[in-house]
């Protein structure tokens, strides 16, 4: 496993222990979705929100350049 994948993975458990003691009744729903998408990142090594950034026409950072 990576380290980025950890760091998503990191990232969802916060976020849900976060929800977990404000309450599930009283957090909205929204907060769920970056927990699911941290959370399938981490597991899949998939990341959603990259792809759509990257579709959108932002590079990645992890890309290397040959200039350096």
């Amino acid at each position: 496993m990576s380290a980025l994948r950890m760091q998503f993975l990191s990232i969802a458990v916060v976020v849900f222990v976060g929800i977990w003691l404000t309450g599930f009744d009283k957090a909205h729903w929204f907060l769920y979705v970056p927990v699911v998408m941290f959370a399938f990142a981490g597991i899949s090594g998939i990341c959603p929100g990259l792809i759509f950034w990257k579709k959108v026409g932002f590079k990645d950072a992890s890309v290397q350049q040959g200039d350096k």
